[in-house]
């Protein structure tokens, strides 16, 4: 079993910056891929950035991409979203889901642990 735990989100101004963090208990997470995602008020949840287990590999959504970096320190078993030039339309709640089969999907339905998420909201 995986627990994840997202901290970090908060209130911020268009152009601001804010960094989540995405805890987790047990050993084996390090060997699990990482995904972000959000969901906004009325919208679908949706596919943020996602890392692989070894770090070597990311992905974006081209609406974050350049903007938002994801990354890992395994020695704390925590994955980062740095989110930098924050927009209004950024504004969600931010999710991190772990999963467990060697894939870096961007599909929240390959997804096998999820956390409880943190909010972000971006005035402008």
């Amino acid at each position: 079993q995986v627990q994840l735990v997202e901290s970090g989100g908060g209130l911020v101004q268009a152009g601001g910056s804010l960094r989540l963090s995405c805890a987790a208990s047990g050993r084996t997470f390090s060997r699990y891929a990482v995904g972000w995602f959000r969901q906004a008020p009325g919208k679908e949840r949706e596919f943020v950035a996602a890392i692989s287990w070894s770090g070597g590999s990311t992905y974006y959504a081209d609406s974050v991409k350049g903007r938002f970096t994801i990354s890992r320190d395994g020695a704390k078993n925590t994955v980062f979203l740095q989110m930098n030039s924050l927009r209004p339309e950024d504004t969600a709640v931010y999710s991190c889901a772990a999963e467990t089969r060697g894939m870096v999907p961007r599909s929240q339905y390959e997804y096998d642990y999820w956390g409880q998420g943190t909010q972000v909201t971006v005035s402008s």
